[in-house]
């Protein structure tokens, strides 16, 4: 298949496509200062995360897990949502939509990241809003799915409560650690502190130990059930800032035009899914997105 570059072309599909969804990976925060993980410098190219990242790595080692994954929690909250952000946040909004896409009757956000920004950027919009006809807080932000958990969510390893808890630190041992390891940026990388069990993050309420409420590798993503409903009736699909190569994003893009559905790529990067798209944007999110969808 041969993609086309074409805005114009790109915004007639647009306006006349229904049921949109949009695909988000690691680039769509890149601009944000988060690294992605597969990038020259990223996380994974100085750690290896199948070390960190599934259930059985938790069991044995709770201590660096929740060192490595209290880090990306600062990161994240000093990080504020970009221009790509705020234009995929202004599609949740009624009002948007029907300017850039009249015929639609659903539009949602199905995100990879865990570190809200999708869904900050939706909380910011409304709150700056002065419109009328912007709808309620629930409705817009219903408009999100976080398929790979959240990132602030602490969830317990034995009765399963989860709560949000935007605290820094999270506890004191892990502030310790986050402090020693700004003064060595490689230290949480290379040798982390070695923090016992009982002094990591409890659940409120049976006091046993907590885990990010992340979903690692062993683990299926969240809400898929809704996903793949979604999947199945969407005409217009924006694959933003992610290659699509790890399942169960790398399926979506097959399924969406195996029933005609538009498949329209966003990524800074050439990425192996790119022949298979029908548009392809390429160059920084914050830069296309707000270009491409008309959006400022």
């Amino acid at each position: 298949m041969v993609y086309s570059t074409s805005i114009d072309d790109f915004r007639k599909v647009l306006r006349r496509s229904e049921n949109i969804i949009v695909i988000a990976g690691a680039g769509l925060s890149a601009a944000s200062g988060l690294s992605t993980f597969r990038e020259r410098g990223g996380l994974w190219r100085t750690l290896d995360t199948s070390s960190l990242a599934t259930p059985s790595s938790f069991r044995s080692n709770p201590s660096s897990v929740w060192q490595f994954y209290h880090h990306r929690r600062v990161k994240a909250l000093q990080a504020s949502p970009n221009a790509a952000h705020s234009a995929l946040a202004q599609l949740a909004l009624p009002t948007v939509l029907r300017k850039v896409a009249p015929a639609a009757t659903s539009y949602h956000l199905i995100t990879q990241n865990v570190d809200r920004l999708s869904v900050k950027a939706i909380m910011e919009l409304i709150a700056n809003t002065n419109d009328s006809g912007a709808p309620d807080n629930a409705q817009s932000l219903d408009s999100v799915i976080e398929m790979h958990g959240r990132l602030f969510d602490v969830q317990c390893t034995s009765c399963g409560y989860c709560e949000e808890d935007l605290s820094n630190p999270l506890c004191p041992a892990l502030g310790r650690a986050e402090d020693l390891c700004r003064s060595d940026p490689q230290k949480l990388l290379t040798k982390p502190e070695s923090i016992p069990v009982e002094d990591l993050p409890r659940c409120p309420r049976c006091g046993k130990l907590a885990r990010p409420g992340v979903v690692w590798f062993d683990e299926k993503s969240q809400r898929m059930d809704e996903i793949n409903s979604l999947v199945q009736k969407a005409d217009l699909c924006l694959v933003v800032g992610t290659s699509s190569t790890v399942r169960p994003a790398s399926g979506f893009v097959y399924r969406i035009q195996r029933h005609g559905g538009t498949v329209a790529v966003f990524n800074i990067e050439p990425a192996p899914g790119d022949a298979r798209a029908d548009f392809v944007f390429k160059g920084p999110c914050e830069v296309e997105l707000p270009k491409v969808l008309g959006i400022t």
